[in-house]
């Protein structure tokens, strides 16, 4: 009898701790789920959680809310992310293009290739190179030559200093030879808008916020900064082909972090319902409207995606000498 209720009770322990996985899968989420955004609105990332935000508390049975909050080139929020509970309810929607550059460019208080847990690389989309549109440039040879005829006369927004469109802007002055003057905003919104004003002259900022300006005329286009050119804007050239500059390929990978040791089918819930998002008619015409390209890594494959990518920057940095104004 004795040996007949132990190895109940030891087969009621395994049984146990193989559901355990499954009832904490099911009892997720049981409350609200905080999506932070590392900018203002109107940028990349803004719009894409906005976009996704309906569908995934429909999906979830909770309310989803989307929180902007700015600060240090992106990172206030990320740290908020790398700070919190391990549960899943406070996530980030950033760019990774822009985060993986963060720590070859300034000290930060989290690491990160290590202290996340992956929810998936979303999509991706280019940089526009675009210009005030009464400029006296309107090719991507004739802004070259403006800039050689008048040095440090060209003024450059950027979504905040080490951020991937100053990076991209650093990265296409220092193959040609040229200097921009780097003027740092708090988002690619603020710095489109300076560049709509005229306040100045130039910006690579991510296609998805940068597009629509440039079908309106605010904003004049001169190239894309992917492989190859853009279906939503074939008119315009690559930056490789416009300039000469071998693969010049700079963009907006925009994705999904939780804290380091959110439960993995906690993670695979969220990525499956974020991938079943995607898929709906009226988003995927949105994001092919947009301009991104859906990825959709699996959290394993995002979490490798971004120590790589890492290492990839920081390579970069060093090779071509960028230094923080």
């Amino acid at each position: 009898m004795r040996r007949r209720h132990l190895i109940g009770a030891a087969t009621a322990a395994l049984t146990a701790s193989i559901a355990a996985p499954a009832l904490r899968a099911q009892a997720w989420p049981a409350k609200q789920i905080r999506i932070l955004i590392p900018f203002a609105p109107g940028g990349t990332s803004d719009i894409l959680a906005r976009l996704l935000q309906p569908h995934l508390q429909a999906a979830l049975g909770q309310s989803v809310v989307v929180e902007n909050r700015t600060g240090a080139n992106g990172n206030i929020a990320v740290d908020m992310v790398a700070k919190s509970p391990p549960d899943g309810y406070t996530l980030v929607l950033t760019d990774l293009g822009n985060l993986t550059i963060s720590p070859s460019v300034m000290k930060l208080p989290f690491d990160v290739a290590k202290d996340f847990n992956a929810v998936t690389v979303l999509a991706y989309s280019p940089h526009l190179l675009a210009v005030t549109p009464d400029r006296p440039y309107k090719t991507v040879p004739e802004l070259i030559a403006y800039a050689k005829a008048n040095p440090d006369k060209l003024n450059y927004a950027t979504a905040g200093l080490g951020s991937a469109p100053h990076l991209a802007g650093a990265r296409f002055a220092h193959g040609l030879g040229l200097k921009f003057t780097f003027i740092p905003m708090k988002g690619g919104a603020e710095a489109i808008q300076q560049v709509v004003g005229g306040h100045a002259d130039a910006l690579f900022n991510g296609m998805i916020a940068t597009l629509p300006h440039v079908k309106n005329g605010k904003l004049r286009g001169l190239a894309v900064s992917s492989a190859k050119r853009s279906e939503l804007a074939p008119e315009l050239p690559t930056v490789s082909e416009a300039s000469g500059l071998k693969d010049f390929v700079t963009g907006s990978w925009q994705g999904f972090l939780a804290a380091k040791g959110t439960p993995p089918e906690v993670l695979e819930r969220l990525y499956v319902e974020i991938d079943k998002a995607t898929k709906i008619p009226e988003v995927a015409t949105r994001l092919k409207e947009l301009g991104a390209e859906p990825i959709l890594y699996k959290p394993a494959q995002s979490d490798t995606w971004r120590a790589q990518e890492v290492e990839n920057w920081a390579k970069v940095v060093k090779d071509t000498g960028i230094k923080l104004e």
